[in-house]
């Protein structure tokens, strides 16, 4: 194929590596974060190509500090949906002994969520209840999912992280600005944005935090 028509085009991968993160550091330059919280947003800008979302990124003061050190000692990441899973380096997570959960598919879970008349979502993160006890909560599509998990927290569930960004127009923002007023480190977009790739980015990012 000839290419040279293209000009001005980069096409080396870690050309282009290099000049998408330059780029990424010229929209964090100006914002107030420390460095965690740099690192969480700049792979959010670069996982979506949209530097506006920076000024939604949200963050409890002990997020990024709390996330990564459960991460490190070997916790678990429990996700609302399989595309999130995939989303997540695997292989950097299972060097501390972590691995990546999700449930949407279980038959157990399917049947009961037909039962019910709920989403699936929702009914996984019921039933992984106890165990997201000091684990990382990720949760990138449903927010049934979340206003679960937000009603086991109010019992007494202490996730070590949640990464709350669901994503749409019926209950994506308010089970966001719910999460923010919840007694749990989190990580959240505000507003109806989100999505599982830009939760898998973040865990990514805590992932390769020194």
């Amino acid at each position: 194929m000839t290419l040279d028509i293209f000009e001005g085009v980069l096409w080396h991968p870690r050309e282009i590596e290099r000049e998408s993160m330059r780029l990424v550091e010229e929209f964090l330059r100006p914002l107030r974060l420390s460095p965690g919280e740099k690192a969480v947003v700049g792979r959010i800008i670069h996982t979506s190509g949209d530097p506006d979302l920076a000024k939604q990124v949200r963050f409890h003061p002990r997020a990024v500090e709390a996330g990564v050190a459960a991460l490190k000692r070997g916790a678990h990441v429990y996700t609302d949906v399989t595309m999130l899973g995939a989303g997540i380096n695997s292989s950097r997570l299972s060097r501390w002994g972590g691995a990546v959960h999700c449930a949407v598919h279980s038959p157990a879970v399917v049947a009961e969520a037909k039962a019910r008349g709920i989403t699936r979502s929702a009914v996984a993160m019921e039933r992984f209840g106890e165990k997201l006890n000091g684990q990382v909560v990720a949760i990138g599509n449903a927010p049934t999912a979340l206003f679960v998990l937000l009603g086991m927290i109010r019992r007494g569930l202490r996730p070590a992280l949640v990464v709350g960004m669901p994503v749409g127009f019926v209950g994506a923002a308010r089970s966001k600005e719910l999460l923010m007023q919840a007694d749990v480190p989190y990580i959240t977009i505000r507003g109806t944005r989100g999505g599982s790739p830009l939760a898998a980015a973040t865990i990514n990012a805590l992932l390769y935090i020194d």
